[in-house]
């Protein structure tokens, strides 16, 4: 039996920020995991399972999407040149450092080319702990559908997406200083206790 709850997580969104275009599918080239990663003929979408894929964290592991079963995961797509990911991830940062003991993780998937020669020395000036992956092919970006960046998509316990967010299809989320409040519904072993950022009573 499980105990259905809600947290609403902060997203943050600069005003009058759009987002970044992505780079071009002909610049994209590395080293990808591709034949790990499936092949999807249309985006996913909230509700469905999130696809599973394999990339290398900066720290040189093998991580797996699915290897997070049992946690709800913050999956953000961002790239050191853009400017959105750069302003949210001060409080990607906080997010992850205050609730990270509670079931909840993030896992930030750079689609930088140059790989950890740039996203290393970008993690340690910023004092990222959370853990950052390599997509330089932009295959895990492209099976998720994502052509703006920043994006983020929130993924419940049991591998579901719950949400999808970016400045495109948020626009009065973009506040200065504010923090956009998204529902996001869980379900925890019962008696177990997540704790909220805002609560808010379902109506």
């Amino acid at each position: 039996m499980s105990l259905p709850i809600t947290v609403l997580l902060a997203l943050v969104f600069s005003a009058g920020l759009l987002g970044c275009d992505t780079a071009p599918e002909s610049e994209a080239t590395g080293n990808a995991s591709v034949g790990t990663t499936p092949v999807l003929t249309e985006a996913p979408r909230i509700g469905h399972l999130a696809p599973d894929f394999v990339l290398t964290s900066l720290d040189g592991r093998e991580v797996r999407l699915s290897d997070y079963r049992g946690h709800v995961v913050f999956l953000n797509f961002w790239a050191t040149w853009c400017g959105p990911c750069k302003v949210e991830m001060p409080a990607i940062e906080r997010l992850y450092r205050e609730y990270r003991r509670q079931g909840f993780t993030i896992l930030a998937v750079s689609t930088d080319l140059e790989g950890p020669a740039v996203t290393r020395p970008y993690r340690d000036a910023l004092g990222l702990t959370f853990t950052i992956a390599h997509d330089p092919e932009a295959v895990v970006m492209r099976l998720y559908g994502v052509r703006t960046l920043p994006v983020t998509f929130l993924v419940d316990r049991e591998g579901v997406i719950t949400h999808q967010i970016d400045a495109r299809h948020h626009p009065r989320h973009r506040l200065r200083g504010g923090l956009p409040l998204v529902r996001v519904p869980l379900r925890t072993p019962a008696g177990a206790v997540v704790p909220h950022l805002y609560h808010r009573p379902d109506p």
